[in-house]
């Protein structure tokens, strides 16, 4: 898109040049910050008002208003918000994730929300509720905002004077409402481009979770007659199968627990595996805890190639994930929330490959001990699976079939991925170059031409 005509040093070195006729401020002479509830100091009290928890405010910029409670129960220990006010999420990573808002289908035209907000009531003679959303969606503001936190670990947040002293460029009123219709427009059709590739995604992994378990238990030939396997939730089998509990066909090695004292014990410090690092379909290890452990428990923890590692559980999306294990560290153990599966009957690929099965998963889930987001299975029920069991030679076909399969479904995967990035990249550089002056979107919004 093209540039304005002309350009003026800002004086601010991060934002550089700003087209001619704009201004540019601290955010403290076009918003209040943080205004007083005093002014409905007069409210019935039993008024119904809008209540806005953290998870009601959307990384996307949009707000959940379907709480609501009455102006008692909130006015106090709570953030105040008015219609059209704008708002930011200051403690990390809540920040930095770009949680913000503006206020808007508010019950009677008030909240009370978390604490843990910044709240921008735009001077409407200077500037406009969109144009301020914009500013505060920009990287910059994220940028230089993290730069800015104190406090230590979760509890770092922005502080106030960050966001009173921020420089803004300002254009004049009709330049900030043309700029803010311009980002709603084009940031919404990218959103809608994220959101295809999204769903994309998610029906390829249907589709590689229906490759898995179609082929782990009925094979690759759909002439081969069938049995029952002998339990009703898993059903018919090919002839020629066996089902088997794990415990027939391999060892389960349950891992270390942290915090014991090894006072005065021989001690060595060695790489560990942590649930983190065991992900659905690969290892991630890029970053590898130590432990430091008695010398003489190495053995028992060690992990060898071969070992199918599966999580004990967590949220329920950990529960039983996992991968085999190369010998990518050696030395390396595990903890006692990851499981090595070692197998003595059957190859390590096809145990792989059941345990990321559905009906695998289905076991999982019906055994596990579970509570709110959360399951974990004992070594004892895990050892119980039933593995379906083809002859040697089925296995490494019915292996290799997955493997080409799913390496075809995760590049398409991938792509989708790369797309999605992408996508968010183009929005961010927009929103920035739109809301500094970078490019001029004037012409653009009247014509309704697309961005470059």
């Amino acid at each position: 898109m093209r540039r304005y005509p002309a350009y003026r040093a800002s004086g601010v070195d991060w934002l550089g040049e700003v087209p001619e006729g704009w201004d540019v401020k601290r955010l403290r002479f076009i918003v209040r910050l943080n205004p007083s509830k005093t002014e409905i100091a007069s409210w019935d009290r039993e008024t119904d008002v809008t209540f806005l928890p953290m998870e009601a405010v959307g990384e996307d910029g949009t707000i959940n208003t379907d709480q609501i409670r009455p102006l008692a129960e909130v006015e106090t220990g709570y953030t105040y918000l008015r219609e059209r006010d704008v708002a930011f999420a200051k403690i990390t990573p809540c920040f930095e994730n770009g949680k913000r808002a503006r206020m808007q289908g508010l019950t009677n035209g008030i909240a009370f929300g978390t604490t843990e907000l910044t709240v921008l009531r735009p001077r409407l003679d200077v500037t406009t509720p969109d144009f301020v959303f914009w500013l505060i969606s920009s990287s910059s503001f994220r940028r230089i905002g993290e730069a800015f936190m104190y406090g230590a670990g979760g509890q770092k947040r922005v502080p106030d004077d960050f966001a009173r002293d921020f420089p803004v460029p300002l254009p004049p009123l009709p330049e900030q409402t043309a700029i803010a219709a311009f980002l709603d427009r084009e940031t919404a059709k990218i959103d809608a481009l994220v959101a295809e590739q999204r769903r994309l995604i998610a029906l390829l992994a249907e589709k590689r979770q229906a490759v898995i378990s179609h082929a782990v238990t009925r094979g690759l030939d759909p002439a081969t007659p069938l049995k029952p396997s002998g339990i009703d939730w898993l059903g018919d089998v090919p002839e020629g199968w066996e089902v088997v509990p794990l415990r027939k066909i391999a060892r389960v090695q349950t891992g270390i627990a942290k915090g014991k004292d090894n006072t005065g014990v021989q001690t060595v410090e060695v790489p560990y595996l942590r649930v983190a690092n065991v992900q659905d379909g690969f290892l991630d290890l890029e970053h590898v805890a130590m432990i430091e452990i008695p010398a003489d428990s190495l053995e028992r923890y060690l992990l060898k190639p071969g070992d199918v590692l599966m999580n004990e559980g967590g949220d329920f999306d950990k529960l039983g994930r996992g991968h085999v294990w190369e010998g990518q560290i050696d030395p390396c153990i595990h903890q006692n929330h990851v499981f090595a599966v070692r197998p003595f009957g059957v190859s390590s690929e096809w145990l792989n490959w059941v345990t990321g099965s559905d009906y695998a998963q289905f076991y999982f889930m019906s055994r596990s001990k579970q509570s709110t987001n959360l399951a974990s299975i004992s070594s004892t029920n895990l050892m119980d699976l039933p593995v379906v069991l083809p002859p040697a030679n089925e296995q490494h076909e019915i292996v290799q079939f997955i493997q080409k399969d799913t390496s075809r479904l995760d590049s398409l995967i991938t792509t989708a991925e790369s797309a999605i990035t992408l996508l968010q990249e183009r929005r961010a550089a927009l929103i920035s170059a739109a809301v500094t002056g970078k490019i001029d979107v004037r012409d653009a919004l009247a014509t309704g031409t697309e961005a470059a």
